[in-house]
């Protein structure tokens, strides 16, 4: 009787709570390591909870990987609101929306730079993501590539890129981010000197507005 007292004056986790401590371990884990470097058992360790006690919370490892990633996408998202919110309005419509392109293009560059860990866990599991549905929810969903979306849309709306090639748009703008962030991360860009990059990524940026503003001509001939 004295034992079952004893447990029942023992303060007890909240499942809630333990989840998103494990959540936040599991960030900070992929942060410095990146993906490879979440791991159930220690995140557990980190949390204070036994291993087998973590199963309560995510069913295997690539479960508790999920909620890395779509954290991740959180801050790149995040990063990106607030370059673009640091557009300027003028000189005039277009100008203004092609910047906010650049600025979106550029937040993501800086993010696979300075959270290389985040960004490499942030597409760790490939089908938590789904070109069907990047992209197409407006600005309200938050998510990188609904931003990315938002800022093409826009230019759709102004006639610099014709709804035809909205798709070819989006597509061509996160190809050109994406592929140089990896090059710069894992491929042969990762020797760059600290000048050189910033040279290739103004090039790259450079490349993605000029063609993307050059989709006017209503013909859907990019994708």
């Amino acid at each position: 009787m004295e034992k079952d007292l004893m447990a029942e004056d023992r303060p007890r986790r909240v499942r809630g709570a333990v989840r998103a401590a494990m959540v936040r371990e599991a960030v900070e884990l992929a942060r410095h390591g990146g993906p490879d470097a979440v791991v159930l058992r220690e995140v557990a360790r980190r949390v204070g909870v036994a291993p087998n006690a973590a199963y309560r919370h995510f069913a295997d490892r690539d479960e508790l990987l999920l909620a890395v990633c779509h954290a991740a996408m959180e801050q790149l998202a995040e990063v990106m609101r607030e370059e673009v919110d640091e557009v300027a309005s003028g000189p005039s419509a277009p100008e203004a929306a092609k910047n906010r392109l650049a600025a979106v293009s550029r937040a993501y560059l800086r993010f696979a730079r300075e959270r290389n860990g985040l960004f490499r866990a942030a597409f760790a599991v490939p089908n938590h993501l789904d070109y069907a549905t990047a992209g197409r929810n407006g600005p309200n969903s938050q998510g990188p590539f609904e931003i990315l979306g938002s800022v093409i849309e826009e230019l759709v709306r102004l006639g610099i890129v014709a709804a035809a090639n909205f798709d070819g748009a989006l597509v061509a703008a996160w190809s050109g981010v994406h592929g140089l962030a990896e090059l710069q991360s894992r491929g042969p860009l990762r020797t760059l000197s600290r000048a050189e990059t910033a040279a290739a990524e103004r090039a790259v940026i450079a490349m993605i507005v000029s063609g993307v503003a050059s989709a006017s001509s209503g013909r859907d001939e990019w994708l």
